[in-house]
């Protein structure tokens, strides 16, 4: 029997952002960076496979490391970590990696048999003289192998380049071209205010070729369509943002959670189109973790901005009664809103997601929303009580005194009651009868009393 598939997509104690997902016969798999809980710079750990069946996404797996960071000549004692990779499956059958390390101006590139077996390093990607391909920033490599031609996109604001390759998966020919504009290349354009930042990611649709890339507000992921692979790309509109920045004119200062990079895919599952993307957690933008929303692919080529969920993969609503872990809430905001986590820093003074006990075995680590202050709320979209409500259970700790009131489709939404909080150093239940309400809702829990409160799981029960 298939399970639920929520956001993230991964295991809550997984941190895999950057992810790049691929299809490869009939397992979806994902190629990310790799964070840790509470880490201290972005990518501190090697990169690892995951997979799951594309009839069951919520079936994933993990094959484990894949490649480690000394594997790449130069960097034997691992100081340097491994940014965003992509893999592709090249001429010969093997598939390839390609990556950068923090502070490295060259693409690399190891290969495998298998897509998450064991990598060996393969080179670093040059011109056919030899010289390596440092030209405009090497950042975030991109591949796309198309009708027997092999495409290599990158870059780093103000601009994204494209350059074609050898069969031989690593040599480029001729020089990079700019395909899409950042910075001040952008003026003037329709990529004005959207320019190109980052994160590039392509795909070939039927017979347009479409770019995916992290715009110059960083927090989201655009896209721009052409009909040839190096060139003509003209801008789409946004795909998603991880605090729904611009979701039906959502402003900046109304984000429904801390923003921060971003950085995406596009994939075809089951007959859907999905934009895979990253949210952050720890109040800082080293521990992201992997999300995904259906997207609509519309007659005219055209994808339509989607909003963040907590359903993600799940193909509609979750199921009303599960006990839900908090870590799920795709609305995290504390009395003034969201904070912007920036590079180096954090957001603090606002809730977020973390995790304890790092001593034991990961599948044992308990996720949690911790710094929820008067006026604080978390939510999960979408769930579907079809029995109908009859009451509500959340497990809390803390100093907090008061009230968590629990609402319907927004924070000011149809109140149905409110679960009492008081004080206690250990996790506890804290419960309350409901209104009745049935249906498909976002719901929402906004805490109202003097300290501070921490939470970690939800449940709902039906109407008797």
């Amino acid at each position: 029997m298939k399970g639920q598939a929520y956001n993230p997509y991964l295991p809550p104690w997984e941190y895999v952002p950057d992810g790049e997902p691929r299809v490869f016969g009939d397992r979806l798999y994902v190629f990310g960076s790799h964070d840790v809980a509470g880490g201290t710079d972005y990518c501190q750990a090697d990169y690892v496979g995951w997979s799951a069946p594309v009839s069951d996404l919520s079936d994933w797996r993990c094959d484990g490391v894949i490649y480690r960071r000394e594997q790449t000549p130069g960097n034997e004692e691992a100081r340097e970590a491994m940014f965003a990779p992509d893999v592709v499956q090249g001429p010969d059958g093997r598939f390839y990696l390609y990556y950068g390390l923090a502070s490295s101006q060259a693409i690399h590139v190891a290969v495998c048999d298998a897509p998450t077996g064991q990598y060996q390093y393969y080179g670093t990607v040059r011109h056919p003289d030899g010289r390596l391909l440092t030209e405009y920033a090497t950042f975030d490599p991109a591949v796309l192998v198309d009708e027997g031609r092999i495409w290599l996109y990158y870059g780093f604001s103000p601009r994204g380049n494209c350059v074609e390759m050898e069969p031989d998966m690593v040599t480029v020919k001729g020089e990079p071209k700019m395909v899409l504009p950042g910075g001040d290349n952008a003026t003037g354009t329709p990529f004005q205010g959207h320019g190109f930042y980052e994160a590039s990611s392509i795909r070939k649709i039927g017979g347009t070729y479409y770019l995916v890339y992290s715009s110059q507000v960083s927090h989201e992921l655009c896209y721009a369509t052409s009909s040839r692979p190096d060139g003509g790309f003209s801008y789409g509109g946004v795909l998603c943002s991880n605090g729904d920045v611009g979701y039906q004119g959502r402003l900046p200062e109304q984000r429904v959670a801390a923003t921060g990079n971003n950085h995406g895919g596009l994939a075809q599952l089951n007959g859907q189109w999905y934009i895979f993307y990253h949210r952050h957690t720890h109040g800082t933008e080293y521990s992201r973790q992997g999300c995904a929303e259906p997207v609509e692919l519309l007659p005219d080529g055209s994808i339509p901005m989607v909003e963040i969920t907590s359903c993600g993969l799940n193909g509609g609503p979750l199921a009303g009664y599960e006990r839900y872990g908090t870590y799920l809430a795709c609305h995290l905001t504390g009395r003034e809103g969201a904070g912007a986590v920036v590079y180096g820093g954090s957001a603090p003074g606002y809730p977020n997601i973390r995790e304890e006990g790092q001593a034991l075995p990961r599948e044992q680590r308990r996720q949690y929303i911790a710094d929820l202050t008067d006026g604080a709320v978390f939510g999960f979209k979408y769930l579907d009580f079809t029995q109908g409500v009859g009451g509500v259970s959340v497990t809390v700790r803390g100093t907090g005194a008061g009230v968590l009131s629990v609402t319907l489709d927004g924070p000011e939404g149809r109140r149905l009651g409110a679960v009492p909080i008081t004080p206690g150093e250990d996790w506890r239940e804290g419960c309350c009868p409901l209104e009745t309400a049935s249906g498909v809702h976002g719901v929402y829990f906004t805490y109202t009393g003097s300290g501070a409160l921490e939470a970690a799981s939800i449940q709902f029960q039906p109407e008797q």
